[in-house]
This record gives C-alpha cells, sequence and structure tokens, in this order.
C-alpha cells in the first residue's frame, strides 16, 4: 500500500526522517507546490492531490499543515485512512487565535522574519539536539516567505468543519503551536510538543506500526467524523 507523507509548513521531508513504517508500505513524500494567489487551502490541496496514485490503495500521513492536506484530500478522494500527526482534522479545531487572525486579516502584517528567528522556533517546537535544531532552522530559513505567508493565510481562513473518512489523530500534549485543548486526538503522546515527530519518534514509530498493521488486516480507521472539540 502507498504511504504518502506530507511535511508541515515550513518543513520538507527531512523533518521525517525517524519515521519508519511497518512492512506492506511504499513511502512516497509529496513535495509542495507553488499556491495561486489567495489559493483556499482546499484548492491547494486537491491541486497536491494530482500527485497520488488514486488506482493503488493509499494512506496519508500529514504533519502540521500537511494533515490539514490530508483531511482536505480525504473529503474529495478516498484514501483507505489518513493519520494527523501535532495537526487538525477540522478547522473547528483551531485555536481562536488562528481564527481570529482569519477574520481581521493579521496575517498580513506578521513579520515572516519574526516568525522564522530561532527564538520562536525554539518556543514553539521544543526542539532538543542540536543537531535537529539546526536541520530545523536550515528548512525554516530555505523556505519561501511568500509561502510561508499564504500558508498562514490559508490555515487563519480554513472553513471545512467535518472529515468524511476514517482518520487516527498523534499529537502532543505539550504542543504550544495546536494546543491539545483545542482538538481530540485518538492518540496522546505525553510531554510531546510540536515538533515530537522527531525527538519523540520511538513513541510515534511505536504508535504508528501498530495502528498500520491494523489498517493493512482491517482496512479501517478509529474515526469517521471530526469530533467536536
Amino acid at each position: 500500500m502507498n504511504a504518502y507523507f506530507i511535511s508541515g509548513l515550513g518543513a520538507d521531508k527531512r523533518v521525517f526522517k525517524y519515521i519508519s513504517l511497518p512492512e506492506g508500505y511504499e513511502v512516497i513524500y509529496l513535495d509542495w507546490i507553488v499556491p495561486f494567489n489567495k489559493e483556499s487551502l482546499t484548492g491547494y490541496s486537491l491541486r497536491m492531490a494530482e500527485k497520488i496514485d488514486m488506482m493503488t490503495p493509499f494512506i496519508i500521513i500529514g504533519l502540521s499543515m500537511g494533515g490539514m492536506i490530508a483531511s482536505e484530500i480525504a473529503r474529495h478522494f478516498k484514501p483507505v485512512t489518513i493519520i494527523l500527526i501535532s495537526s487538525i482534522p477540522s478547522a473547528l479545531h483551531l485555536p481562536p487565535y488562528f481564527r481570529t487572525s482569519g477574520k481581521l486579516r493579521l496575517f498580513k502584517w506578521v513579520p515572516v522574519n519574526f516568525l522564522k528567528s530561532l527564538t520562536i522556533i525554539n518556543r514553539l517546537f521544543r526542539v532538543e539536539s542540536v543537531e535537529d535544531r539546526e536541520l530545523l532552522k536550515d528548512m525554516v530559513k530555505s523556505c519561501d516567505e511568500s509561502f510561508i505567508r499564504w500558508g498562514m493565510m490559508a490555515i487563519s481562513t480554513w472553513n471545512t468543519n467535518e472529515i468524511s473518512c476514517g482518520y487516527y489523530h498523534i499529537h502532543g500534549s505539550w504542543d504550544r503551536l495546536l494546543p491539545i485543548r483545542y482538538t481530540r486526538p485518538t492518540h496522546i503522546v505525553l510531554r510531546g510538543g510540536h515538533f515530537m515527530v522527531m525527538n519523540r519518534s520511538k513513541e510515534i514509530n511505536q504508535i504508528l506500526a501498530k495502528l498500520l498493521e491494523d489498517v493493512l488486516k482491517n482496512g479501517n480507521a478509529f474515526n469517521k467524523k471530526s469530533p467536536e472539540p
């Protein structure tokens, strides 16, 4: 079965370097594409889906914004399941400050250089090792500023309230970017931060191994709709 990975805003496939899947899955990384002017998250997700082989059974594993895109793809196509990591299944689970930013268009005024600063990276992502901190800093630094600004706009104006396919949701209890109190994950990593895909990969791999073995065996997932936060 094909397993498509989508990274978070400002990151790339290197963020999944510690993640491994059980036998039976072909790993494929979906790279970001250039967004159209004022393109919605839904429209962007549908264009991302053009890279997916719809004739072969597939799952999507989405990190942060990548999980939101996975949710949108799942609304229009038929993955076997999707797995969200440090993400949310619908706009209902966005923290209030994202909603406010979208309504007031505050994303237009936030300096992108501020978001790329090492202080903000350390505060939001809780990166522990020097190697991983440098990797994250390099990914964010190399990300196009216009893409980051578009991503902020797309997330804060996202309005999808339900997901139609079964899904799993792995979330850290110490996630500062998408606090757990605003969402309802199926699996919780205690003291895991938003960047736990790298510094808590052992626990995440254990969860993925069990989930994906069940998916191969039973072909279904835990949640069939996005629960109210």
